[in-house]
């Protein structure tokens, strides 16, 4: 692998190749090795022939009452189901649970949904996946059933390329909140931000509707128009009208800032893998050994396949824990190590992270900080720090369930906690830290091990750090400058490119002004 500064495209192909023969596509969000992914599947398979105890099987029977009440059609297919998922639930989900607690959940989804009056006898497909819902929701903020048409958009979702508006939503308090546009879509042109409440849809108010019925009033063929009413801050509401498009999500895109190449993985889809070979491949092909650093910004980053942040940091790794999965049992519990290789060979590398800094982003920073292979700046990430396993059911479907914990090299959890970067970057226009939503601050929010979540790290003000000439200018993906637009200037990149340039933290620590960390 030394030899590739000799022939990039060679080792291009080589490494494409051990990739793909070490790290197996496996369940959404959870691609594991051959032999894990085996014992795994059998495990996860076996949740739903378990026999229920008897005094599960009396809670099971509550639920069943329930739905006669509000279905007049008995469907004992549907009432299978339904057992079906609540026995994978109780075998399967990260922490035990009670079983009189899922039935209650399960039956105030059914009394609490809202019916269409006008459709007379309740169909027990509809009641059933009411109470599936609600019960599976009550576990934490990731765990959801899906019916058929939502496993669909999971699939088509992580193949990094899907119809829609180019927005990533969560519900909060029962208003459909903005996760973060992504880049290059007709949301991010049309302005829409981190943090923005959708409030209507076509002048339709979407509050309590939930996140299902949002999305299928957003979506729609290519090229047509749809009106989203926006809540930003103290602003009074607005409409902004968009045109649906087919998503294309370009999970990696990089460019040089000067002798520095700069890495920015957007999401982590199935094309992270080439994506990043193609992005070394091409830094080393423009600077060659007159590359000194390289700047990966995992920032507003909400994470993806596991397979693939495990590929991210392998590739910035000679050996070592990337991270270790901890189940309900031991049985689950494995770890992934780096195969050797470093596509930098040891150059020094800064990881960019911010709130939204999720899941899979945390993986890859938890991995490079731990083996002091980058420095990590920015602000404590979100916390997501919890695998959910997606099982397609035997009627119809999938469950969504958390079924183990990520632990970063060192086994510090980062469940609720998040990675808490080396350097803490401020910006003067930054957002008071205790008016940004984490994990933590989810409803059902699963509680990590008990760990410190203060941080001492030194807190840099960014407006402090020097910009960098090519900073003044619009780059394209390759480089290409446009002097003729103006841009924002991305001050945290300022930092990590005056870091990197400083040739040491105490170095880079004395150019700037830097704040107590309280």
């Amino acid at each position: 692998m030394k030899g590739w500064r000799k022939s990039p495209e060679t080792l291009a192909v080589i490494i494409a190749l051990a990739l793909f023969v070490s790290l197996l596509p496996g369940l959404s969000g959870c691609s594991l090795d051959d032999g894990t992914f085996s014992r795994v599947l059998e495990t996860i398979q076996s949740g739903g022939t378990v026999a229920l105890s008897d005094d599960a099987e009396q809670q099971a029977k509550r639920f069943d009452t329930v739905v006669a009440q509000y279905s007049e059609n008995y469907d004992a297919r549907q009432l299978k189901h339904f057992r079906d998922v609540f026995r994978r639930v109780r075998h399967n989900y990260v922490n035990q649970l009670d079983d009189a607690v899922l039935i209650n959940a399960a039956i105030t989804g059914i009394e609490e949904f809202e019916f269409d009056d006008e459709q007379g006898s309740l169909e027990s497909r509809n009641v059933v996946e009411a109470g599936l819902d609600a019960m599976v929701a009550s576990l934490d903020p990731h765990s959801s059933y899906m019916n058929q048409s939502e496993l669909e958009d999971s699939r088509v979702s992580t193949s990094g390329q899907f119809g829609g508006l180019g927005i990533s939503i969560t519900l909060e308090d029962d208003t459909i909140k903005v996760v973060s546009p992504i880049e290059d879509t007709p949301a991010e042109r049309a302005g829409i931000k981190s943090g923005d409440l959708i409030t209507h849809v076509d002048g339709q108010e979407i509050r309590g509707m939930g996140l299902r019925i949002a999305v299928d009033l957003m979506r729609g063929s290519p090229g047509t128009e749809v009106v989203i009413t926006i809540e930003r801050g103290e602003q009074k509401p607005f409409d902004v009208t968009l045109e649906r498009a087919i998503i294309r999500v370009r999970a990696v895109r990089w460019h040089m800032e000067g002798d520095i190449g700069y890495v920015r993985v957007t999401q982590f889809s199935e094309l992270v893998e080439p994506g990043i070979i193609d992005a070394m491949t091409d830094i080393h092909r423009q600077i060659g050994d007159k590359l000194s650093g390289i700047v990966l910004d995992l920032r507003s980053n909400p994470g993806g396949l596991l397979d693939q942040s495990i590929i991210l940091a392998d590739v910035f790794l000679e050996s070592g824990k990337i991270v270790s999965i901890r189940g309900r049992k031991k049985s689950q519990d494995r770890t992934h190590s780096a195969s050797p290789g470093d596509m930098t060979f040891g150059l020094p590398i800064v990881v960019l992270i911010n709130g939204g800094s999720a899941s899979a982003s945390e993986i890859v920073a938890g991995a490079l900080q731990g083996h002091g292979r980058a420095v990590v700046m920015g602000t404590r990430s979100f916390g997501k720090g919890s695998v959910q396993t997606i099982t397609p059911l035997p009627v119809e479907g999938a469950l969504r369930l958390t079924t183990s914990l990520y632990y970063s090299p060192s086994g510090q959890v980062i469940q609720a906690r998040g990675i808490l970067p080396d350097i803490v970057l401020k910006g003067q226009q930054d957002v008071d830290s205790n008016d940004i939503k984490h994990e933590a601050d989810l409803p059902h929010s699963l509680s990590g091990a008990k760990s410190v979540m203060t941080n001492d790290a030194p807190v840099v003000l960014t407006e402090t750090c020097a910009v960098a000439p090519s900073m003044l200018n619009d780059n394209d993906d390759q480089g290409n400058a446009s002097k003729d637009s103006e841009i924002e200037i991305d001050r945290d990149l300022a930092c990590a490119l005056m870091f990197l340039h400083s040739g040491s933290t105490s170095a880079f620590l004395s150019s700037v002004i830097v704040q107590p960390n309280s």
